[in-house]
C-alpha cells in the first residue's frame, strides 16, 4: 500500500459540513445506517463480502485477501473503479471510507490513485465517524436547550424554519403525530442520529444563547431520540407558540390534505388519491382506542365524507370539520395534560411574530 495517500480524521468538519462521502461498505452495511450525502459504491457485493468473511474465519487473512482479489478483478474491478472515479471527480471535496478504515478503503484508495485520482480516506472509517456523531449528540445535551412547544397545528415547524434551530421532525422525516407519517420512508435509526449530530454541530457553530429544538416525545414515528438529548429536553425551558384555532386548522389542512395529497399524486400518479385516502383513514384508525368508539365513528364519518367530496369535486372545505373536532377533542386535551404534568419553565409565550422577535432579541444580546 502507498502510505502517502491522504488521510483525514477531521470528523467535526465531515459531520458539520456534510462533506460528500464515498461509502465502500457492502449494501447491507450501508442499509443499516450511513450519512446524508454518502453514496454507496461498494468494493464488494453482499455475496462477495460473505464469501470473503467465511474464508477469513476458516483460512486466515491472507487467503481472504487473495479471494477478494480473485472475486473483484478484471471487468468487475474496472467498473467499480470507474464508478469511484466518477464520484471523486464530481465531488472533489469528498472522502472515502469503509467500515473501520481498514483494508477495503485502503485497497480502494490505492486503486483509485492508480486510476489517476488521489482521494482522501477517513481514518477509522464509518466506525470512527459514528462515534464522533454520538459524542456530538452527548455534548449538545450538556448545552443550554430551549424547546419550542405549542398545540398541534400551531405551526411550530414553520417557525423553526425561520430560526437558528434543529428540526427533529425533518431529520426523522415524520411530523410526529398519528397523522404525521410521510410517503417516503423514515431514515434508519443510525442515519437519523448521524444527521442529527451534523445539524446540532451546525447550529452550535453559530454560538446561540440556546440550542433550540421542537418539544418532542421520545419517539418521532419509529425513530427514537438519543437518550442523553431526550433526558436533557425533559428539564429544559420552553417557548410556547399560541395561535388561534382557525389558523391551526388551516395549517393542518395544508400539511395533511393539500401537501400530502400532492406528494401521493407525484409518487403514485393516478393511484395517488387512493393512497392519500388510505393514509388518512389508517391514521384515524391508529388512534381509535384513544378517541373512544363514539368519537371515532363521528370523526371517521366526517373524514370519509370529506374525502368523497374532495375526490368528486376537488373541494377540500369539508376536511375542516373533522380537523377542528380532532384538535379540540383529542389533541388539545392531551397537549394541556402533558404541559401541566411536566411543569417546565416558560421563557416566552405568544404568536409566531412575537416569538420570532423575542428570539432575535436573544441573538442580539448573546
Amino acid at each position: 500500500m502507498n502510505i502517502n495517500l491522504p488521510l483525514s480524521e477531521n470528523y467535526h468538519d465531515i459531520l458539520c459540513q456534510q462533506i460528500p462521502l464515498l461509502d465502500l461498505r457492502a449494501p447491507l452495511e450501508f442499509a443499516r445506517g450511513a450519512f446524508s450525502g454518502s453514496v454507496n459504491l461498494p468494493l464488494m457485493s453482499d455475496t462477495e463480502r460473505a464469501a470473503i468473511g467465511t474464508c477469513y474465519k476458516q483460512q486466515g487473512q491472507q487467503a481472504a485477501i487473495a479471494l477478494g482479489h480473485q472475486l473483484v478483478n478484471g471487468a468487475i474491478k474496472a467498473v467499480r473503479v470507474e464508478a469511484w472515479r466518477n464520484f471523486a471527480l464530481a465531488q472533489p471535496q469528498g472522502m472515502l471510507y469503509c467500515a473501520r478504515g481498514g483494508l477495503r478503503s485502503q485497497i480502494s484508495q490505492q486503486w483509485l490513485a492508480e486510476a489517476g485520482v488521489v482521494y482522501p480516506r477517513v481514518t477509522g472509517g464509518f466506525k470512527a465517524l459514528r462515534q464522533a456523531a454520538i459524542n456530538a449528540i452527548n455534548y449538545a445535551a450538556t448545552k443550554p436547550l430551549l424547546l419550542l412547544a405549542g398545540p398541534t397545528g400551531s405551526g411550530k415547524t414553520r417557525l423553526l424554519q425561520q430560526l437558528n434551530a434543529v428540526d427533529l421532525e425533518a431529520l426523522a422525516n415524520h411530523r410526529g403525530s398519528a397523522f404525521g407519517r410521510k410517503l417516503a420512508a423514515q431514515p434508519s435509526q443510525i442515519r437519523f442520529e448521524n444527521d442529527l449530530a451534523g445539524a446540532l454541530l451546525r447550529v452550535q457553530a453559530t454560538e446561540p444563547a440556546y440550542l433550540l429544538l421542537e418539544d418532542e416525545s421520545l419517539l418521532i414515528g419509529q425513530r427514537t431520540l438519543p437518550p442523553s438529548l431526550y433526558q436533557a429536553m425533559q428539564q429544559s425551558p420552553q417557548l410556547l407558540l399560541q395561535e388561534p384555532l382557525s389558523e391551526r386548522i388551516e395549517v393542518i389542512l395544508q400539511d395533511y390534505i393539500i401537501d400530502l395529497r400532492q406528494e401521493a399524486v407525484d409518487l403514485y400518479g393516478e393511484q395517488g388519491f387512493s393512497e392519500f385516502s388510505s393514509m388518512l383513514q389508517q391514521a384515524m384508525a391508529r388512534i381509535r382506542k384513544r378517541l373512544g368508539g363514539a368519537l371515532y365513528q363521528e370523526l371517521n364519518a366526517l373524514l370519509l365524507q370529506a374525502l368523497s367530496e374532495q375526490q368528486r369535486s376537488g373541494d377540500i372545505s369539508l376536511h375542516r370539520s373533522w380537523i377542528a373536532r380532532l384538535l379540540c377533542d383529542y389533541y388539545d386535551p392531551m397537549y394541556l395534560y402533558q404541559l401541566q404534568k411536566r411543569g417546565l419553565p416558560v421563557l416566552m409565550q405568544g404568536n409566531a411574530t412575537e416569538l420570532l422577535q423575542w428570539w432575535q432579541q436573544q441573538a442580539e444580546t448573546a
